[in-house]
C-alpha cells in the first residue's frame, strides 16, 4: 500500500470507526471553486502561488513529497536514494517521464530560459544544465555537501512540465469539459478517491457567495476564518530593485517611507504576515530591523515598478507604495504585466523596481538559495551554500541558514515585504483531506463521507 491510501486510512480508522472495516469510500465528484489565475498551467515554474500550484498539482507533481512534519517521501519516482554521500539518484516509472524531467531541469537551469527556482538545482555539478537520463534512473552528482537535496526536489516548480504528449502525469487527468478533471487510475501513488473534480475560477467575493450559497464543498483562497484550514505563509512577497538604475540611498528611503505590518494588514489578502527579513516568519522568527530616518532630498526622481497584473495583492500594494513614496521624492510608474513577462524581464535584468512573489520552499537552506537567484546575486550562491550545506545536523544546518539570511540581507538589492498562506474552507462531508510541507491541500486523498456517516448529510447539494 502506498503512503497516501495508507495514511489515509489509519485517519479513517481514528475518526469514522463506524465504516465497515475502515475502508476509504471511493467515488463521487468534488465541487471546487478557487481564486487562482488563467495563467499558463503548463509551467510549473510560473504557477507557483499557493493556488495555482495546488491547481498544477491535480494534473502534475514532483518526484517527491513532504508532509507537514518533513517527512520525505517519494511521489512521481519511485525511488530517491543516495547512490553514493555526493550523488542522488532517481528512479523513474518510465524512461519517457525520465528523459523528460531531465529535458525540463536543463532548460530550468539554462541562462536564457532563467526563473529563481533553478537555485534549488544550484548543488548539482554544472547546476543541473548537463542532465541526462540512464534508462529510467536520474543521477544528481552534487559539486557540493548538500543534504537537503532530496527535499529540495519535492518543490511544486520542479515538477514534471505538462505537454501536449503529456497533458496530465499526477492523480487527475483533464477533460474535454472544462474546469471538469477525471481521476487517473494509472497514478503511481494510487487512483485518487474521488471520480472526478469540478473546478469553478472565480474572485474572493464569488468565492464567498458559492460558499455561502453551498454550491461548493471546497474553496481554496478563503480567508482565515473560524474552520478554514490555513497552511504556512511561504508564498513570499519582495520589491526587487536594480541597483544601476536608483539612487544608492533608495533602500533607506523605501524602508524609511513603508511600514509592513500596515501594508500587510491593509492591503494583502490574508492570511498574510508582515516579513522584515529575507525568509519569512515561518522559517525566521526575529524581531524586525528598526526603521531608519527618510534620507536627504536630492529632487524628484522617476522610476517605474513592475508588478503582476493577475494578483490583486500586488496592484494594491504596488499604489501604495507610490503614494509612499511620492513623500520620499519618487515618481513612480505602475507597470502591470503577465507573470510571463514579468519574469522574462527579471531575466533580463529590464526593470527598475518590481514586486517579485516566490514560492518559497518549507527549508532555510533552499529558500535562501532561491531568494539570492531572485536577488540577482547567483554570484553569492557558491559562497553561502556550500557553507550552509557543510553543517550535518539539520537543526544546525537551518541555523547556519537563519543567520547568513540576517548577515547577508543589506547587501542584496530585494526588499522582503509580506508572506502569505493558502486558506482553505471544507465542507463537512468531506474527509481526508491534509495540507502537505509547502502548505498545498492534497486532494487526491479527499474522499466524500457516505451519506450516512457525513456530519451534514443532505445540506449541500
Amino acid at each position: 500500500m502506498t503512503l497516501r491510501p495508507a495514511l489515509a486510512t489509519l485517519l479513517l480508522l481514528g475518526a469514522m470507526p463506524a465504516l465497515a472495516a475502515g475502508r476509504v469510500p471511493y467515488g463521487g465528484e468534488l465541487r471546487v471553486a478557487h481564486t487562482g489565475t488563467s495563467g499558463d498551467l503548463g509551467d510549473p515554474t510560473l504557477a507557483d502561488t499557493p493556488v495555482d500550484a495546488t491547481l498544477f498539482g491535480l494534473l502534475s507533481r514532483p518526484v517527491c513529497r513532504m508532509d507537514v512534519s518533513g517527512a520525505f517521501q517519494p511521489a512521481v519516482a519511485r525511488e530517491v536514494t543516495r547512490s553514493t554521500a555526493q550523488t542522488v539518484r532517481l528512479n523513474l516509472p518510465s524512461l519517457v517521464l525520465a528523459n523528460t524531467l531531465a529535458r525540463a531541469w536543463t532548460r530550468l537551469s539554462n541562462p536564457k530560459d532563467a526563473s529563481p527556482y533553478r537555485a534549488l538545482l544550484f548543488p548539482v555539478q554544472a547546476e543541473g544544465r548537463q542532465l541526462s537520463a540512464n534508462g529510467t534512473a536520474l543521477e544528481l552528482p552534487l559539486s557540493f555537501p548538500w543534504p537537503d537535496l532530496e527535499r529540495s526536489l519535492c518543490h511544486p516548480a520542479l515538477a514534471l512540465p505538462l505537454t501536449t504528449v503529456a497533458p496530465s502525469l499526477g492523480p487527475f487527468a483533464a477533460t474535454a469539459s472544462k474546469g471538469v478533471l477525471e481521476a487517473r487510475l494509472g497514478y503511481p501513488e494510487g487512483r485518487p478517491y474521488l471520480d472526478r473534480l469540478m473546478l469553478t475560477p472565480t474572485d474572493e467575493r464569488g468565492l464567498s457567495r458559492l460558499w455561502s450559497s453551498r454550491q461548493v464543498q471546497l474553496a481554496l483562497g478563503s480567508l482565515p476564518e473560524a474552520g478554514v484550514l490555513t497552511g504556512p505563509a511561504l508564498h513570499a512577497t519582495y520589491l526587487a530593485f536594480s541597483p544601476r538604475r536608483v539612487p544608492t540611498d533608495f533602500r533607506q528611503a523605501f524602508e524609511s517611507a513603508i511600514d509592513r505590518e500596515d501594508l500587510t494588514r491593509l492591503f494583502v489578502r490574508a492570511p498574510a504576515v508582515a516579513m522584515p527579513h529575507l525568509l519569512p516568519p515561518a522559517l525566521l522568527t526575529q524581531a524586525p530591523r528598526p526603521r531608519p530616518g527618510a534620507p536627504g532630498s536630492g529632487g524628484m526622481k522617476t522610476v517605474t515598478l513592475l508588478y503582476d497584473a493577475s494578483l490583486e495583492d500586488q496592484r494594491a500594494v504596488a499604489e501604495r507604495i507610490q503614494v509612499k513614496l511620492h513623500d520620499r521624492g519618487y515618481k513612480v510608474a505602475l507597470e502591470p504585466l503577465s507573470r510571463a513577462t514579468l519574469r522574462a524581464r527579471w531575466a533580463k535584468g529590464d526593470f527598475e523596481l518590481m514586486l517579485h512573489s516566490l514560492l518559497l520552499p518549507p527549508l532555510p537552506g533552499p529558500a535562501l538559495a532561491v531568494v539570492l537567484d531572485a536577488a540577482g546575486r547567483k554570484d553569492l550562491l557558491g559562497v553561502e551554500l556550500p557553507l550552509i550545506g557543510s553543517v550535518a545536523d539539520p537543526a544546525a544546518r537551518d541555523t547556519k541558514a537563519r543567520e547568513r539570511a540576517l548577515a547577508i540581507a543589506p547587501s542584496v538589492p530585494i526588499i522582503p515585504l509580506y508572506a502569505q498562506g493558502l486558506g482553505v474552507r471544507v465542507a463537512p462531508e468531506v474527509g481526508g483531506l491534509v495540507m502537505d510541507a509547502q502548505g498545498l491541500p492534497m486532494l487526491d486523498g479527499a474522499y466524500l463521507l457516505p451519506a450516512e456517516q457525513s456530519p451534514a448529510a443532505g445540506t449541500r447539494r
